[in-house]
This record gives structure tokens, sequence and C-alpha cells, in this order.
């Protein structure tokens, strides 16, 4: 899971929900899957933020020109 990209944890995310949506699970899977849903929207929230801190970098650089 840590070397997974962006695109790849919303796809795994989106495999979760279906799971959870389509599948009678008992309460100790439909909670270890929350767990696994959580842990990769944290990580994917903690790419989103490095790419938005890439992109500020240029983008204030830029209006100091």
């Amino acid at each position: 899971m840590s070397n997974q990209n962006f695109e790849d944890i919303m796809a795994e995310l989106k495999e979760i929900v279906s799971k959870m949506e389509s599948e009678k699970l008992s309460l100790d899977e439909s909670v270890e899957i929350f767990e696994k849903g959580m842990l990769l929207s944290k990580k994917a929230q903690e790419i989103l933020d490095n790419a938005q801190k890439r992109v500020s970098v240029y983008t204030q650089s830029d209006s100091n020109m």
C-alpha cells in the first residue's frame, strides 16, 4: 500500500465502496474493510497535499516575478 499512486488508491477505494454496498458482510469484515478504506483515504489525502504544495511553490514564485 505504501508505494501506490493516487490513481491506484482511488481504484481500490472504489472497489471497497462497491464491496460494502453490494455484499452482505459480517460486522468484522465491514470494520476491517472500513479501516483499510480509511488508511487508503488518508494516503490519498497526503498525496494530494504534497501535490498542492509542489504546485504552490511554482504559482507563488510566478506571482513574485
